[in-house]
């Protein structure tokens, strides 16, 4: 019962998480892209991203092709992972809403970026990495399967391994002295703490 609970949450969030970025995905598209650094390495890591967080749930949802790296899924991952779920979303949210037309899929710079330092970007750089990363968390926790749980987990300590440093550099160059006071200033992802 514990398990299709889990896959029925997860189905639901990916349906917000969804809900939440199309609108924010198609007002970027509408603005001119200034900067890219778009490459092979950020094509891999997004369609990464794709499999770890989609494809390979959904595979474990509809299919027993990964039933061999299951195990029971308990009360308390399954609480945990709700919890996760409903705090990414609202940071998901608020980051975007909080970025507006600064928003980008990849490595880009739109026409008049701005640097937003107001809303949840006063506390932290990255909340919308951070967001994804408490997503990443509740997929864990929520499909009871090693392959399909940590899918999104894996995909995304790389994408911020290959992706963090080139995307603060790429502020840097475009921002100057107002991000590096900026970087001082604030965290990654946690206020006050990393």
């Amino acid at each position: 019962m514990s398990a299709w609970i889990g896959k029925t949450a997860f189905l639901l969030g990916l349906v917000v998480f969804v809900a939440i970025r199309v609108p924010h995905d198609k007002r970027s598209k509408e603005t001119k892209i200034a900067e890219s650094r778009k490459g092979v390495l950020e094509a891999t890591l997004l369609a990464l991203m794709g499999i770890g967080g989609f494809l390979l749930p959904l595979v474990f949802i509809v299919s027993p092709l990964f039933s061999f790296a299951d195990y029971p899924l308990r009360l308390l991952p399954l609480s945990g992972g709700i919890v996760c779920l409903g705090f990414s979303f609202w940071l998901f949210y608020r980051s975007h809403t909080d970025l507006g037309a600064n928003w980008s899929n990849s490595l880009e710079l739109r026409e008049n970026h701005q640097l937003v330092i107001v809303g949840i970007y006063k506390s932290i750089r990255h909340p919308m990495y951070a967001s994804i990363f408490v997503y990443a968390l509740a997929q864990a926790l929520l499909l009871s399967n090693w392959i399909a749980g940590l899918g999104c987990l894996v995909a995304f300590v790389l994408m911020l391994v290959f992706r963090l440093r080139p995307e603060e550099r790429m502020m840097l160059e475009k921002f100057g002295q107002p991000y590096q006071d900026y970087m001082e200033r604030t965290k990654r992802f946690i206020p006050g703490f990393w």
